[in-house]
C-alpha cells in the first residue's frame, strides 16, 4: 500500500478509498491523500464520487501519534473545505464509527449514507476540547442547534437509526459500505442531484429557552469543565454569521482550549487509562482460559460482579451460604438485568437467555469444580476469607485462578491458605461492580505471571480499566483514601465543619465530599475498619472519633436515614445535621482543642497534599508502578475530577515544591502524620516531576 488514500474509476462513479489500519485515523498521510484524491476526482470525467473506508470502521478520529505535536499542513479543516468545495457531489459512506474528525469529514461531504450498525459522534469534550474542523458550525446547520449542541457536548455515539431521524445521514443501508455507496451514488446520478454543501445551509430557528435549559443541565452535569459551554458559545455565535466567520470563531475557541490546563489534564487521563493495561512484564505471557466464572457471595458486590460477567458473555456460577440466600442473589441479578432492559442496554430475550443458560446459583461449593476463575466477594473478614480459600483449594480444578475481592486485606495471607499460592491474586472491584470501570488487580508475592495476565484479560473482557497494585493495607486506592480522609478529619478536629469540607471539595470537582461518601458507603464500614486497625494503631496517630459515636447511635448513613446528613422526603440527597456539629464539638472539648476557622483554599491545599504525598509513597514503594497508575485509580474509582487529570498530574501542575512546602509546614505541628515521601523529596531536589516517571 503506497498511500492510505486511493482514487479509482467505476464508469461515471469515482471511488475515494481510505485504507489506514486499524481505524483509518486522519494522520498527515490521510489528509494529503484526501486532497490528492479530491483533485483527481475534480479533474476526472466521473460525475459523482463515493468516499468509503476499508476495514472495520470509517474514519474513527485523529491519529493519536500526532497528539502533542505541531500539526502539519494540510490541516483537517482545510481538507474538509477542499472536499466540500468540489463542484461534483461526494457521497460519504459510514460504517463502524465516524468519530471526531471522521464525523467532520462526513459533514463536509455532500451526502451521507450509514451502513446499519454505524455510529457517529464528536467526542472532543472528553479531551477538554471542542470539535475543531467544523463540527460546531456544520452540525447545527444540518440538524438544528439544540440536537447539535446536545451531541457534541455529550460526546456520545449516535446510532445509525437516530442519525437518519436527525437528518445527519440521508439513507441507511444493509449492504456492504462499497455497495451502499455505489447504490446511493447511482441514485444521485439518476436524479441529477448536484452538490449540497452543509456550510451553505442556514441554522433553523430554535427556542432560546430550550438552549438555556440545555446549558443549565450541562453546567450541573459537567461542573468545573470549560469546554462544553465554550462549544455551545461557538456554535451559537457562528450560527448567526456567514460560515467562514463561524469557522474563525470555532478555530479560535479550539486553539484557546488547546492551551488550557484542563486539556492537558484530560489528554493525560486519556493516555494513562490506556497505559495501565499494558505491563511490560506481561508481554508474551498467555493468560489462562476465561469462559466460566465462579462468584462467592451474592450481595451487592457479588451480584454486581456476576452481572458484569454475564453481560460480557461469560458463564457464571454464584455460591451463597444456603438455598434461600442463593435464590435472593438470583432475584437481585434478575432485577439488575431487568433494569438494563428498561434502559435499552439489553434485549428482553437476551436477559431471559442469560438467566436460563448462563447463570447458576447454588449453595454447594462443589459447583465450582470446573470454573476457570473464581472471585470471592464475601464479608470483609480475614477469618471468613481464609475459610473460603481453604474450601476453594480443595474443590477447584488445577489451573483455576482464585481471586479475592477484598478492599484492604493481605492477599499473601489469603493465598497462604492454599497449596497453590501462585494461582491467587486480588481483584478489587468497585461498587456497583457492573457500572464502575476501575478494577485493581493485586499482584501477590507468589502470583504467577500468567495468573496476573488472566486478571488483565478479565478486565478487558469486562470492559474495565485495570490497574496493577501491590500488596499493602488498602492497595493503591484505599490506602491513599485513608490518608486524605484522615487529613480531612484532622481539619474537622481543628475547627472545620465536615459540611464545609464536603462543599469545598465538590467545588474543586469531586462528585461528593468525603463525609457524604461515608454516608453513602455506610458509617459502619469506617467503624469496622478503625476497629480492625485499632490493635496496631500508633499512639501518636490523631483520629476523629465522632464516626464511632454515630455508629453507636445507629446512624449508619443513607441506609438508616441519618449519618453526617439527614436523609428524608424533605432532602433525599441529604442536608447537614446540626447534631453532628454538637458531637464533634464535644470531642474537641474532651481533647482540649480550641477550634479555628479554615479557608476554602486551605482545605484544598491540605487535603490534596495528603493525597499526593501518600500517592508518592505508594509509587516509591512499588505498590503502584507509576504515578499515572495512581491517577487512573483515583479518577475511575474515587471520583477525582477528570479535568484535573488525577492527583499526581495535579501535583505537577501546581508544582511539587509547593506540595512539599505544604507538607513540611504541617509537619511542624504533626510530624507523625506529615512525613514527606522520599520520592517527593527526591524529585523536588532533582527538579523533576511525576510525569518524568511515566515515560517508557
Amino acid at each position: 500500500m503506497d498511500t492510505p488514500v486511493t482514487y479509482e474509476a467505476h464508469g461515471e462513479i469515482g471511488v475515494i478509498r481510505v485504507n489506514n489500519p486499524p481505524v483509518n485515523a486522519t494522520g498527515i498521510a490521510v489528509r494529503e491523500g484526501l486532497v490528492a484524491a479530491a483533485d483527481e476526482f475534480a479533474a476526472s470525467p466521473q460525475k459523482v464520487a463515493v468516499l468509503v473506508a476499508e476495514g472495520r470502521t470509517f474514519i474513527a478520529g485523529a491519529d493519536i501519534k500526532e497528539f502533542g505535536q505541531t500539526p502539519k499542513e494540510p490541516h483537517l479543516p482545510d481538507v474538509i473545505a477542499h472536499i466540500e468545495a468540489l463542484e461534483k457531489p461526494v457521497v460519504c459512506v459510514i460504517h463502524g464509527t465516524a468519530l471526531g474528525g471522521g464525523c467532520e469529514v462526513a459533514l463536509g461531504s455532500h451526502y451521507r449514507v450509514a451502513v446499519k450498525g454505524a455510529r457517529m459522534g464528536l467526542p472532543e469534550v472528553n479531551l477538554g476540547l471542542i470539535p475543531g474542523a467544523g463540527g460546531t458550525q456544520r452540525l447545527p446547520r444540518l440538524i438544528g442547534m439544540i440536537p447539535a449542541c446536545e451531541m457534541f457536548t455529550s460526546g456520545r455515539q449516535v446510532g445509525a437509526e437516530e442519525c437518519l431521524q436527525l437528518g445527519l445521514v440521508d439513507a441507511l443501508s444493509d449492504k456492504t459500505p462499497f455497495d451502499a455507496g455505489m447504490e446511493f451514488a447511482q441514485s444521485v446520478l439518476d436524479q441529477g442531484k448536484g452538490v449540497r454543501r452543509v456550510s451553505e445551509m442556514e441554522v433553523a430557528p430554535y427556542d432560546e429557552a430550550d438552549l438555556q435549559a440545555l446549558k443549565s443541565a450541562i453546567a450541573r452535569k459537567q461542573r468545573g469543565h470549560v469546554c462544553h459551554l465554550r462549544g455551545i458559545e461557538a456554535a451559537v455565535a457562528g450560527g448567526k454569521l456567514p460560515f467562514a466567520e463561524g469557522m474563525k470563531i470555532e478555530r479560535q475557541a479550539f486553539w484557546e482550549l488547546m492551551q488550557t490546563p484542563q486539556r492537558a489534564a484530560m489528554i493525560h487521563a486519556f493516555f494513562s487509562e490506556r497505559k495501565t493495561a499494558s505491563l511490560p512484564e506481561l508481554k508474551g505471557v498467555t493468560p489462562r482460559p476465561l469462559d466460566h466464572i465462579g462468584v462467592i457471595g451474592g450481595g451487592t458486590m457479588g451480584g454486581g460482579i456476576a452481572v458484569s460477567c454475564l453481560l460480557s458473555g461469560l458463564k457464571v456460577t454464584l455460591i451463597e451460604r444456603d438455598t434461600k440466600a442463593a435464590q435472593k442473589a438470583r432475584d437481585g441479578i434478575a432485577k439488575t438485568l431487568a433494569d438494563s432492559v428498561k434502559r435499552g442496554k439489553l434485549k428482553a430475550e437476551k436477559r431471559e437467555a442469560l438467566l436460563a443458560e448462563a447463570l447458576v446459583t447454588s449453595d454447594d461449593y462443589n459447583s465450582l469444580a470446573e470454573v476457570d476463575l473464581v472471585i470471592e466477594a464475601v464479608f470483609e473478614s480475614m477469618e471468613v476469607k481464609k475459610d473460603v480459600f481453604t474450601k476453594l483449594d480443595a474443590i477447584c480444578k488445577q489451573g483455576a485462578v482464585l481471586a479475592s475481592n477484598t478492599s484492604y486485606l493481605d492477599i499473601d495471607a489469603i493465598a497462604a491458605m492454599t497449596k497453590r499460592p501462585q494461582d491467587v491474586l486480588g481483584l478489587h472491584f468497585f461498587s456497583p461492580a457492573h457500572v464502575m470501570k476501575l478494577l485493581e488487580i493485586v499482584d501477590a508475592e507468589k502470583t504467577a505471571p500468567e495468573v496476573l495476565a488472566t486478571g488483565f484479560a478479565l478486565a478487558k473482557a469486562l470492559k474495565k480499566i485495570p490497574v496493577r497494585a501491590g500488596v499493602c493495607d488498602g492497595f493503591i486506592g484505599n490506602r491513599i483514601l485513608s490518608k486524605y480522609r484522615a487529613a480531612g478529619d484532622h481539619m474537622v478536629l481543628e475547627g472545620a465543619s465536615p459540611f464545609q469540607i464536603d462543599k469545598v471539595l465538590v467545588d474543586f470537582g469531586f462528585a461528593m465530599g468525603p463525609y457524604a461518601v461515608a454516608d453513602l458507603a455506610g458509617i459502619d464500614i469506617g467503624y469496622l475498619t478503625r476497629q480492625r486497625l485499632a490493635p496496631t494503631r500508633d499512639k501518636r496517630e490523631r483520629f476523629g472519633e465522632w464516626g464511632d459515636a454515630l455508629y453507636h447511635k445507629g446512624r449508619l448513613g443513607r441506609k438508616t436515614g441519618r449519618g453526617h446528613y439527614i436523609y428524608d422526603e424533605q432532602s433525599p440527597k441529604g442536608r447537614p445535621d446540626p447534631e453532628v456539629e454538637e458531637i464533634i464539638a464535644e470531642e474537641r472539648k474532651a481533647k482540649g482543642i480550641t477550634p479555628r476557622e479554615f479557608t476554602d483554599a486551605e482545605i484544598v491545599e491540605r487535603y490534596m497534599a495528603a493525597m499526593i504525598n501518600e500517592g508518592a509513597k505508594v509509587v516509591g514503594e512499588g505498590i503502584a508502578l507509576r504515578p499515572l497508575d495512581v491517577d487512573v485509580t483515583k479518577l475511575y474509582g474515587y471520583g477525582f475530577p477528570r479535568f484535573r487529570g488525577g492527583p499526581m498530574h495535579y501535583a505537577d501542575h501546581i508544582g511539587l515544591d509547593t506540595v512539599l512546602a505544604t507538607i513540611k509546614a504541617q509537619a511542624q505541628a504533626d510530624d507523625f502524620f506529615w512525613q514527606p515521601a522520599p520520592l517527593l523529596e527526591q524529585l523536588v531536589n532533582e527538579g523533576r516531576n511525576f510525569s518524568s516517571l511515566n515515560e517508557g
